[in-house]
């Protein structure tokens, strides 16, 4: 643990969304921070962001650039908080200069999850009937899903967790498939049916894991904030952020992830595919975990030469037509 002498009267803001998961994320946050610096004070300040503000639209039509977080970047900027707590998927992978990723904390299990209608509870995602309609908001979900499974119908799902639990249970759909994390952070994780294999599957870049970014120049709250980095953590999703970045990918963009740490060394594998699910690349590459970015960059120098510019190009084109 990092050595931190802070000012006993500083008063630190965190920033949060409003939504419960963001909240239950953030308050965890503030709890691992007060036992750690038990005479600073830490105060939690929410926002509402464009992606909560609206609902009624794929958020991949939207534009996805900062959708959860420029509010709350431009809050630390004013000086209205100090540091802002993000589910890291959400945290775009370039910065306003003036701001940094501070600290990432343990990952919860990042793999994507199938929740189903009581009237399915007998079935795994291979064996729901042909026709199926499974609910996800995820380019990246619905590519890889399509890919393996092109006869279910996939339909788009908004809002909060409790709001999309609720339209499954109303019949609206016969399954979700929705992060195996944050139904544990809400202690939903009995609506868990199967956790999706990462054969199928490849989760989020920074799935599972919580981002703190703070003001570039603040050393006295970085030093702080390293107390509750998770350094495996940290290195899997640095790796995972850096092939996100090099591939000039937004967090929807069909790119999924799977990182593994083993002795001093980690295995990356990333996928690019089509929203239909017709073309993907992928592949894995293996190196140093101290050299975490190099690893992501490898990859995606890998995977360009496999195609995967075409494939995003062409999904930039149709969400640009706003298809």
């Amino acid at each position: 643990m990092t050595s931190v002498v802070a000012s006993p009267t500083r008063t630190i803001r965190i920033g949060s969304r409003k939504s419960q998961l963001a909240l239950v994320q953030t308050y965890w946050v503030q709890e691992q921070l007060q036992k750690s610096f038990p005479d600073i004070t830490f105060e939690v300040h929410t926002m509402s962001t464009q992606g909560d503000k609206i609902l009624d639209v794929a958020l991949a039509k939207i534009g996805d650039k900062g959708l959860f977080t420029k509010e709350l970047e431009l809050g630390m900027l004013n000086k209205e908080i100090d540091f802002a707590v993000h589910s890291l998927k959400d945290l775009p992978t370039h910065l306003p200069a003036e701001l940094t990723l501070a600290a990432i904390t343990e990952r919860e299990n990042p793999a994507d999850a199938l929740v189903v209608h009581e009237k399915h509870k007998d079935k795994q995602i291979d064996t729901l009937p042909e026709g199926a309609v499974i609910g996800t908001s995820s380019l990246r979900r619905l590519a890889q899903l399509r890919h393996y499974f092109p006869h279910f119908t996939f339909k788009d799902v908004r809002g909060n967790l409790n709001t999309r639990l609720a339209k499954l249970d109303a019949g609206e759909y016969d399954a979700l498939i929705l992060a195996a994390a944050g139904l544990e952070r809400l202690g939903m994780g009995d609506r868990v049916h199967q956790i999706i294999p990462k054969e199928i599957s490849l989760h989020a870049v920074g799935q599972g894991a919580l981002g703190i970014e703070c003001r570039a120049d603040d050393s006295e709250l970085i030093s702080l904030l390293k107390a509750i980095e998770h350094p495996q953590t940290r290195d899997r999703c640095l790796a995972e952020r850096a092939f996100l970045r090099d591939l000039e990918g937004g967090c929807q963009v069909p790119i999924g992830v799977n990182t593994e740490i083993t002795g001093n060394k980690l295995t990356l594998t990333g996928i690019v595919a089509s929203v239909d699910g017709q073309k993907m690349v992928k592949d894995t590459v293996t190196g140093e975990a101290n050299n975490a970015e190099a690893v992501g960059t490898e990859l995606a120098h890998l995977l360009r030469q496999q195609g995967a510019e075409e494939i995003l190009a062409e999904i930039f084109a149709v969400i640009q037509r706003g298809s």
